[in-house]
């Protein structure tokens, strides 16, 4: 069966060591591989995954440039770059429409790496912009782990952004909030919003998982797995354990993410 991973990172060759490193360094686990785009891609055919969305992440206000560079010099029929932009960045919007213009499906977003809160009305003209220029919005949801509890990208900041930007095509990441799950299920569950797998199936367990996609509409649901982080095969064997039907399963692997990322 074909399959699309909404949800990976990479890094340029030269800064993947130090990257991974920073990173380790700030939690309790360990990533799978190095983090280079080519390690991804041996991933992916391990794991029997044809597309994997990139995701970006801009930590700093001057990154845009460089991070819309690198995503036009990866992007192939295998890899679907998702670009970042840092709330502080001067002329904002303008880069969003600079990232439609290049052909680029949407942006990543993580609260606690660049320091906002999801649902602050700050935010409101990026999420706005997005919306305009067509642009979805994949955004880290949940607790992290590097991040202990802070809630900065809680499901019901999620439910608030949606409240406020009905048109905005939101992904919610770790299956709408990681290791918040009974948020998820009272802010999140039969809204209009996208949820994608990763790392979330190992944590619920394969019953629960199910209810949960089938309860939010599984043609709201793309698989993910948040590589390096995880392991592409091993997210692979846990979504095949929850028993979805063929048709499921392909709405899941395929169908929702190839009509959201243009593939």
């Amino acid at each position: 069966m074909t399959a699309i991973d909404a949800h990976t990172h990479a890094f340029p060759d030269a800064l993947a060591p130090r990257a991974i490193a920073a990173l380790e360094a700030g939690c309790d686990w360990k990533a799978v591989a190095g983090g280079t785009v080519g390690e991804l891609v041996e991933s992916m055919d391990r794991a029997g995954i044809d597309v994997s969305a990139v995701c970006a992440i801009a930590t700093k206000p001057g990154q845009a440039a460089a991070i819309l560079a690198w995503c036009r010099q990866i992007r192939s029929g295998r890899i679907v770059p998702l670009p970042s932009v840092h709330p502080e960045t001067p002329e904002v919007v303008e880069w969003l429409g600079r990232f439609a213009e290049a052909g680029l499906a949407g942006i990543k977003l993580h609260p606690m790496y660049q320091d906002f809160v999801a649902d602050d009305p700050a935010m409101d003209a990026i999420y706005a912009s997005a919306a305009e220029c067509g642009l979805l919005v994949e955004i880290h949801s949940g607790l992290d782990i590097a991040f202990g509890q802070d809630d900065r990208a809680a499901p019901a900041r999620m439910g608030r952004i949606l409240d406020r930007h009905p048109d905005l095509r939101l992904v919610c990441t770790h299956l709408g909030g990681w290791r918040m799950w009974d948020e998820v299920e009272r802010e999140l569950l039969g809204r209009n919003v996208y949820l994608e797998t990763s790392f979330s199936l190992g944590f619920l367990g394969p019953e629960r998982a199910a209810r949960m996609i089938r309860r939010h509409g599984v043609e709201r649901v793309m698989f993910g797995t948040d590589w390096p982080w995880a392991s592409q095969a091993e997210q692979m064997q846990l979504f095949e354990q929850m028993g979805l039907t063929a048709e499921e399963s392909k709405a899941i692997l395929w169908d929702n993410a190839a009509a959201l990322l243009g593939i």
